[in-house]
């Protein structure tokens, strides 16, 4: 069985929740990411995407300079730990759709964050599975203000 621990990115980066969303775009356009967890402190308390910030940051009008992580970021959020199975890692990724997932340690720290690439790299098997669960098309989160009713 392999554990999540054999396959995660390790050293992952983190930003406060209080950063600006500038500083969380320039942070994840240095190190050529598109996720950062949102820590205070040790503490996971949320993630922020680089679709967070387009979508739910400029699309309405907010100024990355002026608005902050908190605004915008997922609370939340789901997790793993190190000594998980890949496979029940990949079963949750694929139920709930996601294509990465900060790695707690015991004590809750973030230590690691595992994505769909490290598992295609590392751990082929069933992967494919869980990539058609993830890409599936999913509902809007909110509704359609653009159309009409009759």
């Amino acid at each position: 069985m392999t554990t999540i621990r054999e396959v995660m990115t390790r050293g992952v980066e983190v930003i406060a929740p209080e950063a600006s969303l500038q500083s969380a775009a320039q942070l994840m356009d240095e190190l050529n990411v598109g996720a950062l967890p949102v820590c205070e402190g040790m503490e996971l308390v949320g993630m922020i995407t680089d679709r967070d910030i387009t979508v739910r940051a400029t699309a309405a009008g907010m100024a990355p300079a002026d608005h902050i992580v908190r605004e915008v970021m997922t609370e939340q959020t789901r997790w793993c730990t190190e000594e998980q199975s890949t496979e029940e890692v990949m079963k949750q990724m694929g139920d709930v759709q996601i294509r990465r997932l900060p790695v707690l340690n015991a004590e809750h720290e973030v230590i690691g964050i595992v994505s769909l690439g490290d598992l295609a790299t590392r751990q082929s098997e069933h992967v494919d599975e869980v990539l058609r669960d993830v890409s599936w098309p999913s509902e809007p989160d909110r509704p359609d203000t653009n159309t009409a009713s009759h």
